[in-house]
This record gives structure tokens, sequence and C-alpha cells, in this order.
């Protein structure tokens, strides 16, 4: 039951340490946004959180600035929209960054659910709305499962789960193997819920 009191202060312990000690990183990633095409660097949109309470989610931008978002779209690597510098940004995952920020003031956690756009947040189902007793994170079990090489359905099911199992050591693990994610590239880890060693005995 303190877990979320201990979380809390990871989450701002951690974001604001990396926040410092990535500043070379961000300063290379906002020129290349710059370089790449027109428009502004960073790219902010409403997104709810905890509870659905909307909040402004800050990324680096990565598409053309004239492109207008489908909320039913799933953006691949190969997306024309997406430029050459935030194809690398997007690959990489330094594209959410700067979501440290909203780490550091309590948006976001370092993981849970991935946060969405309010009109999807207010077609939720019940079971889809477990998702937001959390706090949105910038990495999750549903990212280092395949993120978006699996349906909206099945990440929603390893979402669900998550918040049913929260623990440090669970936290610890999706951070560890976000890394190998990273490295190896998502499309590896993909595989529906069923088929992973957290369906057993789990509805």
């Amino acid at each position: 039951m303190i877990y979320p009191a201990i979380k809390r202060v990871i989450d701002i312990a951690v974001s604001f340490v990396l926040i410092t000690l990535l500043v070379p990183v961000w300063a290379v990633a906002g020129l290349a946004v710059k370089l790449s095409s027109p428009g502004p660097m960073f790219f902010v949109q409403t997104r709810g959180g905890r509870g659905g309470r909307p909040f402004c989610s800050l990324k680096f931008r990565t598409m053309r600035a004239g492109h207008v978002h489908d909320p039913e779209e799933i953006v691949p690597l190969t997306h024309p929209g997406i430029t050459a510098a935030g194809r690398v940004l997007r690959r990489l995952k330094i594209d959410e960054l700067p979501q440290l920020f909203n780490v550091l003031i309590g948006d976001m956690s370092l993981i849970g659910p991935r946060p969405t756009i309010m009109e999807q947040v207010r077609a939720y189902s019940d079971f889809q709305r477990r998702r937001l007793e959390v706090r949105p994170g910038i990495t999750g079990l549903a990212q280092i499962n395949g993120n978006t090489a699996i349906s909206w359905e099945e990440r929603i099911r390893y979402d669900v789960y998550y918040v049913d199992h929260l623990s440090l050591a669970f936290d610890l693990m999706i951070l560890l193997k976000t890394v190998v994610v990273i490295v190896l590239g998502e499309p590896r880890f993909a595989r529906p819920f069923d088929e992973s060693p957290y369906a057993e005995g789990h509805e």
C-alpha cells in the first residue's frame, strides 16, 4: 500500500538526475529537430493522466509540422510524415525525453501505461479505464511486449495487468527490459498477452 508513495519519490529523484545528466542529448536532439524541418522543437498534446485528468504531454517533434493526427492512426517508423531526424529520435525513444518534466511535476511516472489523447480516454470502456488508476508512464509493460507492433486491445490487457501487480520489482524489471527493447527493437518482443507469462491465472 505504501509503494505508490515510494514510487513518487523515486520518480522525482530519477527524473531530476536524468534531466540534468542528459543536457547534451537535449541540445543535439533539439538542434536535429530544427534542422530537419520547419516548425516548433516540441510537440505538445493534451493527454489523459491518472483518473483521466488532462495534462500537456511534451515530446520532441518528430512529424512534419503540417501533419494532422488521426486518433485511430498507428504511426510506424516508415510513416511518410516522420522527418529524417524524427525517425532516429523515435527509434531510440529520445523523442520522449521531455516527458521527464511531466514526471518531475507529477503528471506522469517513469513506469506506467502510456498516456492517450482525451478522445480515446472519453471512449474507454470500464475495463479500459482501469489503466487510469495509476499515473501514465514514459515506458510500461505493453511497451516491452511489442507496443505498436501489437493491437490496442492487447496493450490494454498488459496495462491492466500492470495496475493489478504494481511493485518495485516489477518496475525495475520493466525499466531494465526497456533498455534491451530500445537496443534490439520493439517488434522482436511483440507477443499477444495470452502468450505471455502474465496470462496464467489472470482474467
